[in-house]
């Protein structure tokens, strides 16, 4: 049954029965009577095809969300047999959130390659809320997320701090005083803040509470990268993380605002959906946690 999932699976992510016939090495017949078998064993028509598009229906949705969790699990399976043997080898599946997942997990994939090249990651980077999605769905073996989040059904473990820093241009007056300011004394600029569902959106809204702020002009962009570059435009200014401004401090393209209360701090946390791990992933979160910790 998992390879008329996979079939069903392919097939929709590329609209296409040809193309997921390519992907699969397969005949576009051959895919075509797996998706009639496939649909005759559920008992109702999933997919609605015409000359130019093959999409889903109401029980194609119901049965597609679910095939991607059966097939996540058959994987992880697979990979527990395989674990008996203690090999660290096979495939991982690692979500994180946008500054970790862009500023710090190229460096833990780097370490883990060297040692352990047997080892095959992929990645997925979204916002911190898309991520424990993904890990409560079975879609990704571990997610790196940012900030706190309240679920029964996962389990999460803080592995570092994060130090947060509001930044600006160079050029900007403030950057230049002498004396540090309060946080309160920056309400009237301009913030470039992150989409909800954010890990430093969350951060940036836990500050201005703390401190009893309301900005009142703010910009919402939807990556850090291109918050980055408005800041060192002079577009405003921002909350972000030491490790995503390391780059850009170094070669004078932003700088940090002298504030008292800060630097902020916030959390780095593994969260994975039950307490068993492959040896594989094992390793992955201990090389994480060297890697963080060495840098604190």
């Amino acid at each position: 049954m998992d390879q008329y999932l996979k079939v069903f699976v392919k097939v929709v992510e590329k609209q296409n029965f040809s193309r997921a016939a390519e992907e699969l090495h397969m005949t576009q017949p051959a895919v075509s009577q797996y998706i009639k078998v496939f649909e005759e064993s559920v008992g109702t028509r999933l997919l609605e095809r015409s000359n130019k598009y093959v999409r889903l229906n109401q029980a194609g949705e119901i049965v597609y969300r679910h095939a991607k969790e059966i097939l996540a699990l058959y994987t992880k399976m697979q990979t527990s047999i395989d674990d008996l043997t203690r090999h660290a080898s096979g495939p991982i599946v690692i979500g994180a959130s946008y500054t970790f997942g862009e500023y710090i997990l190229p460096r833990i994939i780097a370490r883990l390659q060297k040692y352990y090249p047997l080892i095959t990651p992929t990645v997925k980077i979204h916002n911190t809320k898309k991520i424990i999605e993904l890990v409560r769905g079975h879609q990704i073996d571990i997610g790196i997320i940012e900030g706190t989040f309240t679920d029964d059904t996962l389990n999460a473990e803080p592995i570092s701090d994060d130090h947060m820093n509001i930044v600006a241009s160079p050029s900007h007056p403030l950057v230049h005083t002498k004396k540090a300011r309060s946080i309160t004394e920056l309400s009237h600029e301009t913030w470039i803040l992150r989409e909800d569902g954010s890990g430093t959106r969350q951060a940036a809204e836990k500050l201005f509470e703390m401190y009893n702020m309301s900005p009142q002009n703010m910009m919402v962009f939807g990556s850090i990268q291109l918050i980055k570059e408005s800041v060192e435009a002079g577009l405003g200014i921002s909350l972000l993380s030491n490790w995503a401004i390391e780059k850009e401090q170094k070669n004078g393209y932003i700088s940090t605002i002298p504030v008292i209360e800060l630097p902020f701090k916030r959390r780095f946390s593994i969260v994975t959906h039950s307490l068993y791990q492959t040896k594989a992933l094992q390793i992955f979160i201990q090389i994480t946690k060297e890697l963080v910790g060495e840098a604190f």
